[in-house]
């Protein structure tokens, strides 16, 4: 007699994980379905995907674009009950039908429905990784409090993941025995080669438009700035029980290794495959199981060279301003993340240049002091103040 099929709850559907998610959902129906479908305010994709997959829930954060949903869904004769708000989104995280939550929900929005998961002891695939960037060790101490289950799915902490011997690979947050160094690939972002002259000139078009990976728009400037290796390293400082002077990052420009674990007995593991995120999507919603993701195979014999080098932190100063914030403690990692949105939407919105990314979150870490904190409410009081920070620093450099 075949299992009943996993229930997932996907919290930021509409976004490029989500979607992608769909895509190896679809490859296994006979293994999961749908529980529910949680996005932002993108009413319309939303609706297409509850109208394939005829979720028990669909909701949006914004109240006005789930009346939209609520209506269209009404009107096409669905029976997926629309929800609303926040409350909402961590309802259907903690649902008790539910057995897997893919946390995908960019930026600190994510962290209070992802906590929800955590709480009700689920299996989360952290996609996320703003929760664990903004909350720390508030967040691992409730994943072993409540006794939830994370599996990382940023690639570059799923091939480490992969790289730990099977009884270290779960639970995350543990110490690693016998790891020298962990070993993160960054592929350099579009800007790799760009002088200062050019990286002043360069537009949102240009650094959304990522070599190997299809990203969503914020994720891609992150990529572009090297903050999104930077958040990268604080997550896997978290997830590995590692501290930040362990953990190297290389560029490895073709995005075929996507990263390493060095043991102290000087061997090397590393994952290769394609760059396709279909690939650690699988793997963590099948863990410890192998299951199709539907990414191309790599051809071994089609490539042409596999290169390395060190981050340029003199260009691309964010790596270097996550590394000094996870090293400061506190709650500067959450100031750092809050500043980085706030940053990244006004360069989106074409009101600052690519360099003043930077700028503004070093501006903003050095106005607060960042203490530590005890509970996430707290946390996220000092992320609020952080964005209003970090938008007075962004004025006084646009009005000036």
């Amino acid at each position: 007699m075949s299992a009943a099929p996993q229930q997932v709850t996907l919290l930021g559907a509409t976004g490029s994980i989500g979607t992608q998610t769909l895509e190896v959902l679809a490859l296994h129906p006979e293994r999961y379905q749908v529980f529910a479908l949680a996005a932002g305010s993108r009413w319309q994709q939303l609706a297409e995907q509850c109208l394939q997959w005829q979720p028990r829930y669909a909701v949006l954060a914004d109240e006005q674009a789930a009346l939209s949903l609520r209506n269209h869904l009404r009107a096409a004769g669905s029976h997926t009950e629309v929800l609303a708000g926040e409350d909402a989104l961590a309802q259907v995280a903690a649902a008790n039908e539910v057995d897997t939550v893919v946390a995908a929900i960019v930026g600190a929005a994510g962290v209070r429905p992802t906590l929800a998961a955590v709480r009700a002891g689920k299996r989360i695939l952290l996609a996320n990784k703003e929760a664990l960037v903004v909350t720390g060790s508030l967040f691992m101490d409730a994943v072993r409090a409540y006794g939830a289950e994370l599996i990382p799915v940023d690639s570059e902490h799923s091939a480490i993941f992969q790289c730990l011997p099977r009884g270290q690979a779960a639970p995350c947050g543990t110490p690693l025995a016998g790891v020298r160094r962990l070993l993160l690939t960054a592929s350099g972002g579009p800007f790799r080669t760009w002088d200062a002259a050019q990286l002043r000139a360069a537009t949102p078009a240009q650094a959304v438009r990522h070599p190997n990976w299809s990203m969503g728009p914020k994720i891609s400037v992150d990529s572009a700035t090297l903050m999104n290796k930077g958040l990268e390293l604080i997550e896997a400082c978290w997830l590995f029980a590692m501290p930040a002077d362990r953990i190297d990052v290389v560029v490895h420009p073709q995005s075929v290794l996507h990263s390493m674990v060095e043991y102290e007995d000087g061997s090397v593991l590393a994952q290769l495959g394609t760059p396709d995120m279909k690939t650690p999507i699988a793997c963590a919603l099948a863990w410890p199981a192998r299951i199709d993701s539907g990414a191309r195979r790599l051809d071994f014999t089609a490539l042409r060279g596999l290169d390395f080098e060190a981050p340029d932190e003199q260009r691309f100063p964010c790596l270097r301003l996550a590394r000094e914030a996870m090293q400061a403690g506190g709650t500067a990692t959450a100031v750092l993340n809050a500043a980085n949105e706030v940053a990244v939407e006004a360069f989106l919105r074409q009101r600052l240049d690519f360099p003043g990314i930077a700028a503004v979150v070093a501006e903003t870490l050095a106005h607060m002091s960042a203490p530590a904190c005890s509970d996430v409410e707290a946390v996220l009081a000092v992320d609020d103040e952080a964005r209003q920070i970090a938008v007075a620093q962004l004025m006084r450099r646009t009005s000036s």
